[in-house]
């Protein structure tokens, strides 16, 4: 990058802190004249220490920056405090393209931002809608907006943070077969915990989110502590607390339509509470940038449905899953994804896997860009409990596919189909959903 080039960014974002002088500040190098287009910029960012010349009193804009002398212009940009939300996004945006040179600089990025700003906001609004056709019962149909709020509060310096997540869920007339009022909203703050290192690792404790085998297994949130700790080859996560799921079940019914528990109170699929203590241990190993492997085990101890005998209607009271899985890419498009998970607690219907060949991959940041995805799906009912999918749920096997594009900077469109049959269902059982989604994401 030039350093006209690097000028022309930078100016866009800093010259709005010294917008208040009539002049710029006096010019401190020799090599930029007062009639340079660069004049009045190189003065006023020289002035407010975001960029220094040579000891020969030049500034050499000629030459090429490396990428470190940019990351430490970078670093005294995010330093000040002076400038407002949309100038900021703009060196937001530089930090994270030089995240590893501000790293080896040793300039935290989070650092830097919580010293401009102790408390920092995300969120997304979210609209989905789908529709589940089933031979062997009744069909649903899903049509709900999304709000949702995520703040970060940073504690001091002490890199421990505090964290949130405000749902407020407004129904656009869904319907299913658990007799849901389609005008009943729900608002709810279903994440809080803290986060921070501990032990060379990172803890999380609280009503904190747990993801496993890449969402076969849970995704959804405890009451607990979860440790994470090694390196980015190799990375042991621990998981310990207590689960409970206020409306819904689909692992004794086979009749999960969504995204697992953690999106339970929106499918309103059963009145059943189920409460329990969850255990768990996972290890990653990623060796390159080809390869990411899991090994994992989740315990369910002590399974409890308030108004469900749980030895009748599952068989036992405990679940033991163990699972393995991982990805594999190809080459920068083309990927193989495949897990696989067996609840050895359970007599039949005990076992889940799924793999699909991914093709590119939808980033929210990067505006056009788009990925797809099919493959197989076969989830036992008495075999997961919370898995993440949108596409097939628990009970079901078939085929799954999928796209996503990116029409805009954090704005995600996603649609889903899956074809097959609920496999714990006699008869006629076949099954058929398609699913979309668009989110915005601020």
């Amino acid at each position: 990058m030039s350093k006209k080039t690097l000028v022309s960014a930078i100016t866009a974002a800093l010259v709005v802190g010294a917008a208040s002088t009539t002049f710029a500040a006096a010019n401190p190098f020799s090599d930029v004249p007062a009639d340079s287009w660069a004049y009045d910029a190189v003065s006023t960012l020289a002035a407010d220490g975001v960029i220094d010349g040579y000891p020969d009193g030049t500034y050499k804009g000629q030459n090429t920056m490396t990428r470190y002398e940019m990351a430490q212009i970078v670093a005294r940009a995010m330093a000040k405090t002076d400038i407002d939300k949309a100038d900021k996004a703009l060196v937001d945006k530089l930090a994270a393209e030089f995240a590893e040179e501000l790293d080896n600089l040793g300039v935290r990025v989070a650092d830097l931002e919580k010293k401009s700003d102790n408390v920092k906001w995300g969120g997304e609004l979210r609209y989905r809608y789908y529709d589940a056709d089933h031979d062997a019962g009744e069909d649903s149909t899903y049509n709900r907006v999304m709000f949702r709020l995520m703040p970060k509060a940073y504690i001091g310096e002490s890199g421990w943070t505090a964290n949130a997540r405000i749902n407020y869920s407004l129904d656009m007339g869904s319907a299913n077969n658990a007799g849901f009022d389609p005008t009943d909203n729900d608002a709810s703050v279903d994440l809080a915990y803290v986060e921070g290192p501990l032990f060379g690792g990172t803890v999380q404790a609280g009503r904190l989110p747990a993801f496993t085998a890449t969402g076969l297994v849970f995704d959804d949130r405890i009451d607990g502590v979860q440790y994470t700790g090694g390196s980015d080859v190799f990375k042991t996560t621990v998981t310990a607390g207590r689960y409970r799921n206020d409306l819904a079940t689909s692992w004794v019914n086979g009749t999960n339509l969504g995204k697992g528990f953690l999106d339970a109170f929106d499918e309103h699929i059963s009145n059943s509470d189920i409460t329990t203590d969850f255990y768990g241990i996972q290890f990653d190993y990623t060796p390159n940038d080809k390869l990411a492997l899991n090994l994992g085990y989740n315990a369910l101890t002590g399974i409890d449905f308030d108004d469900i005998d749980a030895e009748k209607a599952y068989g036992d009271t405990d679940a033991q899953i163990w699972y393995l899985g991982g990805t594999y890419k190809f080459n920068n498009s083309l990927g193989l994804s495949a897990e696989y998970a067996q609840n050895t607690s359970a007599d039949d219907e005990d076992d889940a896997w799924r793999a699909t060949l991914d093709y590119k991959g939808a980033d929210p940041a990067d505006a056009g860009s788009w990925g797809m995805y099919a493959g197989y799906a076969d989830l036992g009912s008495n075999s997961v409990p919370a898995p993440t999918y949108d596409d097939v749920a628990g009970g079901q096997k078939g085929f799954v596919a999928g796209v996503q594009y990116v029409p805009a900077e954090n704005i995600l469109a996603t649609v889903q189909y899956f074809t097959g049959e609920d496999n714990d269902v006699d008869g006629d059982n076949d099954a058929e959903k398609i699913f979309s989604q668009i989110e915005f994401f601020f």
